[in-house]
């Protein structure tokens, strides 16, 4: 929301959730429970990855009884399967079942040296699913990780597909973690791709490149988040895979730091 009261022009700031691949470890044990538990902690928003063989309908329930809204989540494309477009409608169905709003392709498999042509061909399977995603009403989004961020051709990957792929079909995730880890500046390529990057992953590494709880890494937070928040960013999405503590004592410390910005 703006507020244009006595000409003042303020941006409210994201809403904040949790990758539920940060609990992947007691999601495999008990998805529903882990699900309580994230509510419990005080979360409201979460980004799904993975159903661990529950119906649409379980998780819907789930969800509303821990008052979690799951706007968004990460979805496999199954590059090189001759069945990947029977996968992605069954992906698809399930789901608008949820009640999803957005479906992000969380990786892509690219190689370690791309050439140009490769870059296109990923560029052109991810447009494919785009148009297939958004003719089913759902937006499609691309979460990136640093190997985007290498140059072919005197461009970075990352620039390749944007500029390939129309804005109405593909937004940007950027794991702000892993732009930082590029060797890039979060908070410049949030600005550059302002107004197509309603989701971003907050992550946060160590200088050795491990995860680490955010605020404790190498990522300029007052930098990135007043960018997410300059650009209109819709959720800043918690995610972290490897843990000093655990996988839900992370999820509370990444909780209370963004609480303790005033974000929560």
């Amino acid at each position: 929301m703006n507020d244009h009261r006595d000409g003042v022009h303020t941006m409210s700031k994201p809403q904040v959730g949790i990758q539920l691949y940060s609990v992947r470890d007691r999601s495999e044990k008990d998805f529903l429970a882990t699900i309580k538990e994230i509510g419990a902690i005080g979360y409201r928003n979460v980004e799904l990855a993975g159903y661990y063989g529950h119906s649409a309908k379980e998780v819907r329930q789930a969800l509303d009884d821990a008052g979690l809204n799951a706007p968004s989540a990460h979805i496999g494309l199954s590059v090189g399967d001759d069945a990947i477009w029977d996968n992605l409608k069954q992906q698809i169905e399930y789901a608008n079942e949820l009640g999803l709003k957005r479906f992000i392709v969380p990786y892509y498999p690219l190689g370690d040296d791309p050439t140009l042509d490769a870059v296109n061909k990923m560029a052109d399977t991810l447009e494919q699913a785009a148009k297939i995603v958004t003719a089913a009403g759902l937006q499609f989004g691309y979460h990136n990780h640093a190997f985007e961020f290498k140059p072919v051709e005197g461009k970075l990957v990352i620039d390749h597909i944007f500029d390939r792929i129309p804005s109405d079909l593909l937004f940007a995730e950027f794991d702000l973690g892993w732009v930082k880890v590029a060797g890039q500046d979060p908070a410049a390529y949030i600005k550059k791709y302002a107004g197509r990057l309603p989701v971003v992953h907050a992550k946060d590494f160590k200088e050795d490149g491990t995860d680490t709880e955010i605020g404790k890494g190498s990522v300029d937070w007052d930098s990135a988040l007043a960018a997410c928040e300059e650009v209109g960013v819709e959720y800043v999405i918690i995610e972290q895979e490897r843990y000093d503590v655990n996988s839900l004592e992370s999820a509370k410390l990444n909780f209370e730091w963004f609480k303790a910005r005033g974000w929560i």
